[in-house]
């Protein structure tokens, strides 16, 4: 079992590296030096993010595979899908194109530093079922990358909402000066949400049509499946209403976000109701 030690060395490293980071970035000033020491710092802080990352894998890893099944509760799931946002958002970071959308990386380690005590909060009641099928490993693997990368999408919505109010009402805090044109934030929301989409289609597609290779029994209804089925066609409609009529901008912002928030309906809202509110 890990220690108690790891979870508290992993929380004051997220914590340690959010608070760098942000001050570093939102309080520099606008001199040419002020900036480079700054950039150094960012850089600096963005390679010591792997310290924190690879100790909430640890705590997760043994979190989730207890003896000889896979324990997927309420507090696995929301920590496992912060950490792996949290990690393809550093990852991101390598690839000079997405350099400037690092200013959410204070917020995403604030939220993984709350995150990485859940499943210790909200303790698996029993292990999954069937988790020793190739077919589950792999619908839970392709499920969880649809849902990092979606909200992935959501916080690059929220910053794209940000954005467009400094345009109307200009500052001066280079958090947001150092960040691409919106436009091109746009192109890659629409991207990161193509990839998001065509995840979570075979993620539902693989619960439905396998559902007996997958979870061991047909397929059955639920809420879960019906707001997962509603997510699912709010992004098609989104990225249609995008190629057809050329949607931006705000409604862009709107129907990704909306359908952010019925997909977390979808598995952690039905998780919450299951386990904290029936404890089943």
């Amino acid at each position: 079992m890990t220690s108690i030690l790891t979870y508290l060395v992993a929380f004051l490293l997220y914590i340690l590296i959010g608070w760098c980071f942000w001050r570093n970035t939102w309080n520099q000033s606008s001199l040419s030096d002020a900036g480079n020491r700054g950039q150094t710092t960012v850089t600096w802080v963005h390679y010591a993010m792997l310290a924190p990352l690879l100790l909430h894998a640890m705590t997760l890893y043994h979190s989730m595979f207890v003896g000889g099944g896979i324990s997927f509760g309420l507090g696995n799931a929301i920590s496992s899908i912060v950490w792996l946002t949290a990690f393809i958002y550093w990852f991101s970071g390598f690839f000079d194109r997405l350099q400037g959308l690092q200013t959410l990386v204070a917020p995403v380690a604030t939220v993984s530093a709350v995150a990485i005590f859940l499943p210790l909060v909200f303790p698996s009641l029993r292990p999954l079922e069937n988790t020793e099928l190739p077919a589950f490993k792999a619908h839970l693997l392709v499920a969880m990358m649809a849902y990092s990368l979606l909200t992935i999408a959501a916080l690059h919505a929220l910053l794209m909402t940000v954005v467009e109010r400094h345009l109307h009402h200009p500052a001066t805090h280079s958090i947001l000066t150092n960040l691409p044109p919106l436009l091109a934030m746009e192109k890659l929301l629409f991207r990161i949400i193509w990839i998001g989409f065509i995840l979570l289609t075979l993620t539902l597609l693989s619960g439905a049509v396998f559902s007996k290779e997958v979870f061991g029994q047909p397929l059955t209804f639920s809420h879960k499946t019906l707001f997962g089925f509603i997510s699912w066609g709010v992004f098609a409609a989104l990225l249609i209403g995008r190629q057809l009529y050329g949607w931006r901008g705000r409604i862009a912002i709107r129907w990704t976000l909306t359908g952010f928030a019925i997909l977390l309906l979808a598995y952690i809202g039905s998780k919450f109701v299951l386990e904290i509110i029936l404890s089943r």
